[in-house]
């Protein structure tokens, strides 16, 4: 199965015209400095943002074929998106973010349970705390698991350790590895710490101005 697309986006004066077909499951990191067009490409896979134009499939699964007349909305797309910023809802405790997540998954076939995830991500002590009660790091856990209960197709993580200086983010990386290795689903992840990308990734998508000017696996990369 492949993560195929061909993606063309404005966003103000910044064009976004970014192609490639990469091997899945795993995970795919989309790396490159500030301004490179990441979370644009990001946005564009997930359906959220300026609708771009060209196409994009998971295997054999349309979600935009702008000749054919395809655009399948970012709700009907099962994507979970884990944002920098966690985007937890206050207003519940830890359980009732996960359990947010779990109504989404609607009729999909469940490969994530709740109870092997609790502890897959080491959130049993803190089921019942609120979102203010929680440190970064254990809000950046507790999106993860939220994303991953509505039993996505395809994960997207922006930048998801950003916020955490790299004590924190040594703590919360084995949780990434743990899930990457556990459940096999295609992950999308960007970041701009080439670091996280060698502990991470399967395959790598440079972009620069907009455009992926390489492709291929941490190690081939890491030797032009």
């Amino acid at each position: 199965m492949t993560l195929d697309f061909d993606l063309r986006v404005a966003r103000g004066a910044f064009r976004l015209e970014a192609a490639a077909a990469v091997p899945v499951p795993g995970v795919i990191a989309l790396f490159g400095r500030s301004g490179s067009g990441k979370t644009t490409l990001a946005d564009a896979i997930a359906g959220l943002g300026p609708r771009p134009t060209g196409h994009l499939r998971l295997g054999s699964t349309a979600w935009l074929d702008t000749a054919g007349g395809v655009h399948v909305p970012a709700e009907r797309r099962r994507v979970g998106y884990v944002f920098q910023d966690a985007r937890l809802f206050p207003h519940y405790d830890v359980i009732g973010n996960l359990r947010y997540g779990a109504r989404r998954a609607r009729d999909a076939a469940t490969y994530v349970r709740e109870d092997e995830l609790v502890v897959l991500l080491g959130l049993e002590a803190l089921l019942g705390r609120r979102v203010h009660e929680l440190s970064i790091g254990e809000r950046s856990r507790v999106a993860l698991g939220r994303a991953l209960l509505a039993q996505p197709r395809l994960l997207v993580l922006d930048e998801p350790l950003a916020a955490l200086d790299d004590a924190r983010r040594e703590d919360v990386l084995p949780y990434l590895e743990r899930v990457r290795d556990r459940f096999g689903v295609p992950m999308v992840y960007v970041s701009h710490r080439y670091d996280e990308v060698l502990r991470l990734a399967t395959h790598v998508l440079l972009l620069d101005a907009g455009r992926v000017v390489a492709s291929g696996t941490p190690a081939a990369l890491g030797r032009e």
